[in-house]
């Protein structure tokens, strides 16, 4: 089955910048969109944004669309988010997903996507 392994969340202040990655582990990496979600305290999973395999298009959440740029490296088995001029509400655990079955991005239906690994908690707090 396989699952995602996040990392590189930590806290920031207002307006700096994290680079989290997501490594693929238990199966290849290629052959289906990739979603990154978050998940605040009280709320429910909401996506961030989305890679295609198909042809690398991306997609990103009116929230933070022109602040974080999603990428995939298939050799690497690894999806990356940079996230700039980050904002106290990004506060949240950041998970990535397999969309399974689909190799485009369509939406973020949570219950489309799969083998989640354990998040990496983002605080943006001065």
């Amino acid at each position: 089955q396989g699952q995602f392994v996040e990392s590189g969340g930590g806290l920031v202040q207002p307006g700096g910048s994290l680079r989290l990655s997501c490594v693929a582990s238990g199966f290849p990496l290629g052959y289906f969109a990739i979603g990154w979600f978050r998940q605040a305290p009280g709320k429910e999973r909401e996506g961030v944004s989305c890679i295609s395999t198909s042809d690398g298009s991306t997609h990103y959440a009116d929230s933070v669309k022109g602040r974080f740029t999603i990428s995939r490296d298939n050799a690497k088995r690894t999806v990356y988010l940079q996230m700039d001029s980050l904002k106290p509400e990004d506060t949240a655990v950041y998970y990535c997903g397999v969309r399974r079955g689909y190799n485009y991005c369509s939406g973020y239906n949570p219950y489309e996507y799969g083998n989640w690994g354990q998040g990496t908690q983002v605080t943006v707090s001065s």
